[in-house]
């Protein structure tokens, strides 16, 4: 019998000859387990009786014993010896794909994936990232070439030198390093027209999290969110895997336009937009429509995500006041981000919360999230209040203005002013053209 077991090893061990001896050998006694070459509760040959046969050392033996019985194909009794487990760990072990393991049957591809969720494989039939995100007319991307890194580097690197340890810790429920946020209280007051406290904001991983956060605080499963039509893909796939119903909802020149609801029809428990400069069309939302709109979200106990992404380029008029500036306590969570001012790796974002969301809202993060790069936060906060973060934007805003002009009076020379959308106006990364 010793015999026949060792015949059995040595030739799967010659059909699998690469890798080391302890592997081939753990292979070819765990596929003759799963290919029942062996009974459950059936002995296996001694580790030094099945050494000496196969000429190989019992230690070698020993070493696959082990780790065939840590995973649970054996079980060995003292005095008694080394069995095959009556219960294996492969209850799914399919034995035609024995054949050619390299190479499963994957013709029937719903069944290979349906270890997903639906919200899974419905995210994944509408991805959308592209596969290169710099370069010529990437919309939304800045000229990250353009960032004086070097000048950042160094206030990093200083920081770096003696960090404290909370910045190199978890970080807690305070939402973000507190000076960063005490920096964009008073930029957010002369850039935006928005009075906050440093409490209210939420330091993010990117407008993706934050968006997160707010859907899976403020929906359950199935509730309605509305989105503007078009809008930011992205934004869309992170409430598609939180399982919300989207509805879109139309835009005008004025922005979203507010549906008046149905008898019996479901009002939103989100809105979400883009209001001083709608993504990715342009348009900027009327103060009547802005006022309908709060009007609106307060009848209905809805909560407004203003998604000001790129309001700091302006390139003629005054700044147009964000939506969660025009009422005081009003149903309005602002999202702001450094991804179009600085550049999107950077993955910093905040939110602007209503007073009564704050501590729920930042112990959810901590415990979701936990929150980190609390250095370069730090080293953000200083850029800000030194003044380089403005200085950056005024510079930028600048030479955007200058390509965006060039742009436009290229497109009218060569290919005609009706090539110039409607809804292109003097703001953003981007401007829309007719095809």
């Amino acid at each position: 019998m010793q015999n026949l077991y060792a015949d059995l090893f040595l030739q799967k061990m010659s059909e699998n000859p690469e890798g080391s001896l302890n592997l081939r050998l753990y292979h070819c006694i765990r596929m003759a387990i799963l290919e029942n070459n062996f009974l459950p509760n059936s002995q296996l040959p001694a580790s030094r009786c099945l050494g000496k046969e196969m000429k190989i050392s019992r230690n070698t033996v020993i070493a696959v014993y082990e780790q065939l019985m840590i995973e649970g194909y054996i079980y060995m009794k003292k005095g008694s010896g080394t069995f095959v487990a009556q219960t294996l760990p492969d209850p799914y072990f399919n034995p035609e794909l024995l054949s050619n393991p390299k190479e499963p049957n994957l013709e029937n591809k719903t069944h290979v994936q349906s270890y997903l969720s639906e919200r899974a494989e419905d995210l994944l039939k509408h991805a959308f990232s592209a596969k290169t995100q710099w370069g010529a007319f990437m919309p939304g991307v800045p000229d990250v070439m353009a960032f004086p890194q070097r000048r950042f580097s160094q206030i990093q690197t200083q920081i770096g030198k003696r960090p404290s340890p909370d910045l190199l810790t978890y970080c807690n429920h305070q939402g973000g390093v507190p000076s960063l946020k005490c920096a964009l209280v008073d930029h957010l007051k002369l850039s935006r027209m928005i009075t906050c406290t440093e409490k209210q904001i939420l330091v993010t991983e990117g407008t993706h999290q934050a968006i997160d956060i707010i859907t899976k605080m403020l929906c359950d499963v199935g509730d309605t969110v509305w989105i503007e039509d078009p809008g930011y893909w992205g934004i869309r796939n992170v409430l598609r895997i939180n399982g919300v119903r989207i509805i879109p909802i139309e835009v005008d020149d004025e922005g979203m336009i507010i549906p008046k609801l149905k008898d019996g029809e479901t009002p939103p428990k989100l809105i979400v937009v883009t209001p001083s400069h709608q993504y990715p069309l342009g348009a900027v939302m009327s103060l009547a429509r802005r006022r309908q709109l709060l009007a609106f979200a307060a009848y209905y106990q809805a909560w407004i995500i203003e998604d000001d992404y790129d309001s700091e380029f302006r390139f003629s008029g005054n700044p147009i006041p964000a939506l969660q500036s025009l009422e005081a306590d009003a149903p309005v969570i602002y999202v702001g981000t450094f991804s179009k001012t600085i550049y999107p790796a950077l993955r910093i974002s905040y939110l602007v919360l209503p007073q009564k969301l704050t501590k729920v809202f930042k112990t959810a993060h901590a415990e979701l999230y936990r929150g980190g790069r609390l250095l370069i936060q730090a080293t953000l906060a200083q850029f800000i209040e030194k003044g380089y973060y403005a200085a950056h934007v005024r510079a930028m805003r600048l030479r955007y203005d200058k390509r965006r002009l060039l742009l436009k009076r290229l497109i009218s020379e060569q290919l005609g002013e009706d090539f110039i959308n409607a809804y292109t106006n003097n703001a953003g990364l981007h401007l829309i053209i007719n095809l």
